[in-house]
């Protein structure tokens, strides 16, 4: 069955089928999609409407240099009044966790909260065991961000 599942209101996670299927796009409203995948295709939509995060779903894959980068479309998405799909193959592992780091960055959940919120919106979402100790990993770096005060950061730049 094709379906975008709604993490929040302007925020999507599916597989790459569900990606494709431009009536569910029009339906949702969605304006920029977030493909986290080497291979899969894109949704016919206008340059500037899509992002590629080149990365298959294997642990040793480096998906943390893209936590920011993808938190920061999203979010930006948002504050224009738009709505963003993030998907990969099968919307399990590569989408779950973009949209995981997103929700810790920008909702200031924790990790387990943020991808209960995930998991909830997804049932199959299950990042791989290298996708969640990078998760782990920037939870811990978001942790340290808030804990610097504002004129220390200004210093540490």
């Amino acid at each position: 069955m094709l379906s975008l599942c709604k993490v929040t209101d302007s925020l999507f996670i599916s597989n790459a089928r569900s990606a494709c299927a431009e009536n569910l796009l029009a339906r949702e409203g969605v304006t920029f999609c977030i493909n986290v995948s080497r291979q899969q295709p894109f949704p016919d939509m206008q340059p500037g409407q899509t992002l590629r995060v080149p990365v298959f779903d294997d642990p040793s894959e480096d998906l943390y240099k893209y936590f920011e980068r993808c938190s920061a479309a999203i979010e930006r998405t948002i504050h224009s009044g738009g709505k963003c799909l993030v998907y990969c193959k099968n919307g399990r592992s590569r989408s779950a966790a973009i949209c995981t780091a997103y929700l810790m960055k920008h909702h200031k959940l924790s990790l387990q909260d943020a991808f209960e919120t995930v998991k909830t919106a997804r049932p199959v979402a299950e990042p791989n065991a290298g996708f969640w100790s990078q998760l782990q990993k920037y939870e811990e770096y978001l942790y340290m961000q808030d804990r610097v005060a504002p004129s220390q950061k200004e210093t540490l730049q």
